[in-house]
């Protein structure tokens, strides 16, 4: 159950973002544009209450809670740069808007770290929520596997702050044929 709830979610997340956008540009109604996204944080406190009803109802946590948990904190730590992306691209497509930028140099470095602090945000997110789940059920045998996901969190975490090392010692270069297009 908590699986499907997590791929509805995911959907309902991305309808939300796409309603949204959609209705900004495509409609040009602003207000239920911006409405739509409001709604897309929506999407992970129903998914917490499912998981918290599910495990509070006597179910055994799998990887599927954890994963809610990661889904969550990915979400709350991401989930403003997810929409920001996609605007950029949808005001560029639908509204004459310039073309998203690719970042080179210090500034994708810079991008890089910010993201350290992002996943960062995401690790302690998804962990709080696992301890908050644990303490809430109260039962350590029925929750033991959410330990799991605040693991493959923090080796996550450690890939990100590597790619984060490496662009500060071999910047990424400029590429003049990217210019002006749509990248990353």
């Amino acid at each position: 159950m908590t699986l499907i709830a997590i791929i509805a979610c995911e959907i309902a997340f991305w309808v939300a973002i796409v309603g949204g956008l959609t209705a900004r540009y495509l409609l040009r109604r602003p207000r239920l544009g911006t409405a739509f996204l409001v709604a897309a944080p929506l999407v992970d406190l129903v998914l917490l209450a499912l998981v918290a009803v599910d495990l509070l109802g006597g179910g055994t946590a799998s990887w599927h809670h954890g994963l809610a948990a990661v889904y969550i904190g990915v979400s709350v730590a991401y989930g403003h740069r997810m929409v920001a992306w996609a605007d950029v691209r949808f005001e560029h497509r639908f509204a004459g808007g310039p073309p998203p930028e690719r970042l080179a140099g210090r500034r994708y470095t810079a991008q890089c770290w910010g993201d350290v602090a992002r996943t960062t945000l995401a690790v302690l997110v998804a962990g709080g929520i696992v301890g908050g789940l644990v303490v809430l059920v109260g039962d350590p045998e029925r929750t033991a596997e959410l330990q799991g996901a605040v693991g493959v969190m923090g080796l996550v975490l450690g890939i990100d702050l590597l790619w984060a090392i490496s662009y500060s010692i071999w910047p990424r270069k400029a590429d003049a044929s990217a210019t002006g297009r749509a990248v990353g």
